[in-house]
């Protein structure tokens, strides 16, 4: 398929990612191509959904929370549109044949399902739903193998490792570098975050992103699950995947290879760039976008991460050793414990307390399907919820 001629979906179309996902589709059909959107979804944005579907014309939406998918037909008039909020009808839609890749950018567990079914349908998918891969990943390897497609990477960290692998072979690697940014509590005492405020936690230095991811990036949760996820994105055992904090957010992440050699990815913090590479891979075409000057960025500096301060981290990579269903239950009390300190109903350093004690009670299992994961994630959610 010539990436000049392609029909997309978007789930998660209303959110940071799906919003920077229309605006590179924009920019690249106002520069000669034509990107169509066959679907788009949101859970409540119904306003910005109707803006999004006036200038994108897509054949299909879907709207998760019902009470406002009702408030959207009485209120919006598309008379050609089909308006889905079963979730039946979404994995129809996942499965319908006229489009060619599936953009998953929604938050949370909820990505899982979605992308298997695309999988299953032989679809591409340009995945930001990272807990895909944190809760599945053997599970979503294997089935890339059996319905013989593609996923690539849009988080730009697993982007820039995709590029710098690119003509490489995987048993070069000597070690794959995750950069952060080390969020906005980066130079805070444990005293000062422990007194941080929601709008503290929110208030990252670099980029602009949905409350969820925000928070992960506050607690260094975000790239714990990170961490996770590239081991099953370029199938490298654990041991070789490392961490460094690099507060420019210019340099997206690196690889090390066995001769001594180091490839780094370089960048604006602009998430249209890695979007970009997902929807045209392997092509790079023209962008519009601001590019690095490094004469103004000329300052580039890495230090360690500090794994007491930011305790998720240090749970990530536990879990990870581990393996099995831990997994699963890091994915599901982090989103429980992030949405309860959203709610104002934890304070901030209560989310690793939280974590790990959920995680350290838990029996694991080593073999397990699709099934187990989901009931996994249930029971998880309600334990958590049943102490609070």
């Amino acid at each position: 398929m010539n990436y000049k001629n392609k029909n997309i979906g978007i789930l998660g179309s209303t959110g940071s990612i799906g919003r920077n996902t229309l605006n590179v589709v924009r920019n690249l059909n106002a520069n000669g191509y034509k990107i169509e959107i066959n679907f788009l979804s949101t859970n409540f944005n119904i306003d910005l959904l109707a803006e999004q579907i006036n200038e994108f014309k897509p054949k299909k939406v879907f709207i998760l929370n019902k009470n406002k998918s009702e408030e959207f037909k009485s209120k919006f008039n598309f008379p050609n549109l089909k308006i889905h909020d079963d979730t039946d009808d979404l994995i129809e839609m996942i499965k319908w044949n006229d489009y060619d890749l599936l953009v998953n950018a929604t938050v949370g567990f909820s990505g899982l399902i979605p992308t298997i079914e695309a999988i299953k349908s032989g679809k591409k998918i340009a995945l930001a739903n990272k807990e895909t891969l944190v809760v599945a990943g053997k599970i979503i390897n294997d089935l890339l193998e059996e319905y013989d497609t593609t996923l690539i990477p849009i988080d730009s960290e697993h982007s820039a490792i995709l590029q710098c692998l690119a003509g490489e072979k995987t048993e070069s690697i000597n070690k794959i570098i995750l950069t952060g940014s080390g969020g906005p509590f980066r130079n805070k005492t444990f005293e000062e975050i422990k007194n941080s405020t929601i709008e503290d936690a929110l208030n990252h230095p670099n980029w602009r992103m949905g409350n969820k991811i925000t928070i992960d990036s506050a607690t260094m949760m975000n790239k714990g699950l990170e961490v996770i996820e590239a081991k099953w994105l370029f199938r490298i055992d654990a041991e070789k995947i490392k961490v460094v904090i690099h507060p420019q957010s210019i340099i997206h992440s690196m690889v090390e290879f066995k001769d001594g050699s180091i490839k780094a990815q370089l960048g604006n913090p602009d998430m249209r760039i890695p979007i970009q590479y997902a929807i045209t891979y392997p092509d790079r075409v023209t962008s519009d976008f601001p590019k690095l000057d490094l004469s103004k960025n000329n300052s580039l500096t890495f230090e360690e991460p500090d794994l007491e301060k930011f305790e998720c981290l240090k749970i990530a990579f536990d879990v990870l050793k581990q393996g099995g269903t831990y997994p699963v239950v890091l994915n599901a009390s982090n989103e429980i414990a992030v949405e309860l300190f959203l709610k104002g109903k934890i304070k901030f350093l209560e989310i690793p307390n939280l974590i790990r004690h959920i995680v350290e009670s838990h029996k694991n299992q080593n073999e397990f399907n699709i099934d187990d994961i989901t009931e996994i994630d249930r029971q998880t959610r309600n334990e958590i919820l049943s102490k609070i």
